[in-house]
């Protein structure tokens, strides 16, 4: 389905009304494609589409995986959390998981961006280089 540039216009004009402080808010976004879908303006689907999209990025976006080898402790998470919060802003929504592939060090993903500090990683890399 293509969309027109208007519908574009539209789901952006929609996704900044329901940022709050750079923050998406969850209530606004239900709100906001209700009264859409209420209202069903022109080429509404096309534009709820594109909104669809782009609340779906800044989920990804907002979002951060903490793979480690061992369990971390309470400090590391802490440490960790302050340090992604400082580099992407508020709202960070940030998850730890044990991964005994990593053989040791940390693999951080915040939407497209990865971090790669383990041991595998490095020895995939020596391993690729000879």
């Amino acid at each position: 389905m293509k969309i027109s540039k208007q519908s574009r216009r539209d789901a952006k004009a929609l996704f900044s009304a329901c940022r709050v402080n750079g923050v998406l808010d969850e209530s606004r976004v239900r709100q906001a494609v209700t009264s859409v879908i209420a209202g069903k303006p022109r080429s509404y689907v096309a534009t709820l589409t594109h909104f669809q999209r782009l609340v779906k990025l800044d989920l990804d976006r907002r979002s951060a995986c903490v793979e480690n080898a061992v369990e971390s402790t309470p400090a590391l998470r802490e440490a960790i959390q302050q340090n992604l919060t400082r580099r992407y802003g508020p709202g960070l929504n940030v998850t730890f998981r044990v991964n005994p592939a990593l053989i040791g060090g940390l693999r951080i993903k915040v939407g497209s961006d990865v971090f790669d500090g383990s041991v595998a990683a490095r020895l995939a890399a020596l391993e690729e280089s000879l």
